[in-house]
């Protein structure tokens, strides 16, 4: 059976894709085989789409593009013109202000979880699980045990600031959680 997307919706999608390949095409993931970096935000819309069910094209587009102001010089402005207000606001609300220390970006994301929008708590959820997944299956490269273990703890406590948003995507955490590196 075949349905199709209004093409708006998959011009848009196919435009966040293209995008977000473009401003991480020289990074790469730390564990072992190196991956291109962008497989991690494709992997986060894959996840939330076909895992959890979510169809809402600003959802799936932040997704893709959730660590392109963290981790790229690309600015909120840029997205904003790009893709409009709302997938520009979700992605600022998920990143890290990376002038900061990184365990007072990790405080903050705990403090601050409660407070994203339902759209933003979304991909905050996928990004974990998908995060959760990598550590347990392929762990980055100088990873000893306890840091691994510590990313799953914090990880827990990010997400427990957001319990209630979508319980198939929480159960899907929890499952990724029992991976816990021991």
């Amino acid at each position: 059976m075949t349905s199709q997307l209004p093409i708006e919706a998959l011009g848009l999608v196919l435009k966040a894709i293209a995008f977000a390949a473009q401003q991480h095409r020289d990074q790469r993931r730390k564990d072992a085989d190196a991956p291109p970096y962008v497989n991690h935000p494709i992997a986060v819309a894959n996840l939330l789409c076909n895992e959890a069910g979510i169809t809402d094209v600003d959802v799936i587009c932040s997704a893709l593009l959730h660590d392109t102001i963290e981790d790229t010089d690309t600015t909120e402005e840029e997205l904003e013109t790009l893709f409009g207000p709302s997938i520009a606001q979700i992605v600022h609300q998920v990143s890290d202000d990376t002038r900061l220390p990184r365990l007072e970006r990790k405080r903050l994301q705990v403090m601050h979880a409660s407070q994203l929008c339902p759209q933003a708590r979304l991909v905050k959820l996928a990004d974990k699980i998908c995060n959760l997944r990598d550590i347990a299956l392929s762990p980055p490269v100088g990873w000893p045990l306890e840091r691994r273990r510590e990313y799953f703890e914090w990880a827990a406590k990010v997400v427990d600031q957001i319990r209630g948003t979508h319980p198939e995507l929480e159960s899907i955490f929890d499952a990724a959680y029992s991976a816990i590196p021991e």
